[in-house]
């Protein structure tokens, strides 16, 4: 069994580990609050009537490849479960940040036990956005995300049943678990959590943050 102190040292050195362009850089220093760089493509969504909060848009595919993070950009990516989807997704998110030049900083939950401790230590980490790759994170982000406004997050490859204004999901046919015990999609398919699939993932649904088209879900048809 493990003890208190083992597992508290088990989830500080699965937050210690840091990916990323200037993960050197404090944190802690004022720092403006992020701005797209470029804009969306027509055909992300109809301007003239903005999604409803929790509606699902299907946005022409490569409308969001305009848009970038500003440089410096701090994300968490918060990542549980070593099945290749998620392993898929992780590798997706670090290549991005690499691209776009974001400062990734990663918490891996290597226990069950430690899922709502490691939301929590993102959360303390300040950073613009949490990006989270994982089916056992779900049921925990409904717990936490509602009492936590002001942070942005962002879902890759599945959804919360009820997000708040803060939580933004990306989906497709193939992935689409929700949690709160609504169980696997009949539609899953593992096959389907492909390289591209989970690039476009994480471009478009930081699309959607740095635009304000949050507490959505962005439907992938590619």
């Amino acid at each position: 069994m493990r003890t208190p102190f083992r597992a508290a040292a088990a989830l500080a050195a699965a937050v210690a580990l840091a990916t990323g362009c200037g993960s050197g850089d404090d944190w802690s220093r004022p720092h403006p609050s992020p701005t797209a760089v470029g804009t969306l493509g027509a055909g992300f969504t109809d301007p003239s009537a903005p999604p409803a909060p929790e509606a699902t848009i299907t946005p022409r595919p490569g409308s969001w490849n305009g848009v970038h993070p500003p440089k410096g950009y701090r994300v968490v990516l918060l990542t549980a479960g070593e099945d290749r989807p998620t392993r898929n997704l992780v590798a997706a998110v670090r290549s991005w940040a690499e691209d776009e030049h974001v400062d990734l900083r990663t918490v891996a939950v290597e226990h069950p036990a430690d899922l709502l401790p490691s939301i929590t230590r993102s959360l303390e980490m300040g950073p613009d956005l949490v990006v989270t790759a994982g089916n056992e994170l779900i049921d925990p982000l409904a717990t936490v995300t509602p009492n936590h406004l002001a942070q942005q997050f962002l879902v890759v490859g599945a959804e919360l049943a009820e997000p708040t204004h803060n939580v933004t999901a990306v989906d497709w046919s193939g992935a689409s678990f929700r949690g709160e015990g609504l169980g696997m999609s009949s539609t899953y398919d593992a096959d389907s959590f492909t390289a591209a699939r989970c690039a476009a993932a994480i471009r478009a649904g930081v699309a959607a943050v740095l635009n304000g088209v949050t507490g959505i879900v962005v439907w992938l048809d590619v």
